[in-house]
């Protein structure tokens, strides 16, 4: 039993139920760099939706080199964005040798620099490479239901053989999201998760003990 300093303040959390989505390492680029890689005048290519309304992947890929190796044929997903970003795994880190800070999505400042090569260029960013904080993707009528706005953070259980606690998972609120949790392959595969698996997500405050046998 935790000691009563680490006791749970709301005894009774709010909870709900959200499905997962898995995120394979893939990168967002600008109107340059897609030119800069692909050729002047290159449009990206849908090849297929993604669950997010409006994003999609392409048929456009992309090799990322860092100073120990190299990750060939990593998606590009659209539509454009203001900033190239290039999400990636833990895993990923290590192979390219290179140090990904976990961050929020759009928060590249002083991020890890990458080489990107595609078929018509190549590019060296400075900045760009993150590892993408588990985050939760929320409606604007979801939020409002659960009392929840942009920037808080909830947990979210896994039960099973390898069952965990996701704290600290970023909740992003927009009229363009439909409800999903995304976390990267690494973590998905630590605890067993698959597309379309339902957790329980957590709205509390203090410790998360007290709601494990809820």
């Amino acid at each position: 039993m935790p000691e009563e300093k680490d006791r749970l303040t709301v005894i009774e959390p709010r909870i709900f139920e959200v499905p997962v989505g898995i995120s394979n390492r893939h990168v967002h680029l600008c109107e340059e760099d897609v030119e800069r890689l692909f050729g002047s005048g290159h449009q990206l290519t849908k090849l297929k939706d993604l669950s997010q309304p409006g994003q999609y992947a392409c048929e456009e890929t992309v090799m990322l080199v860092g100073p120990k190796g190299v990750i060939e044929k990593v998606r590009v997903l659209g539509p454009t964005r203001k900033q190239t970003q290039i999400e990636i795994t833990i895993t990923d880190s290590f192979k390219l040798g290179i140090k990904a800070p976990l961050r929020d999505s759009g928060d590249l400042e002083g991020s890890a620099p990458i080489t990107l090569v595609g078929p018509k260029g190549t590019i060296t960013l400075k900045e760009g490479a993150i590892i993408a904080a588990r985050h939760i993707h929320m409606h604007t009528s979801d939020a409002e239901e659960l009392g929840l706005k942009d920037g808080d953070k909830v947990s979210v259980r896994a039960k099973g053989p390898r069952g965990i606690i996701f704290g600290d998972v970023l909740v992003r609120v927009s009229d363009k999201f439909k409800l999903e949790m995304h976390v990267d392959t690494d973590e998905a595969n630590a605890v067993g998760l698959r597309n379309g698996d339902i957790l329980k997500a957590y709205i509390h405050r203090g410790h998360i003990s007290e709601i494990l046998n809820k």
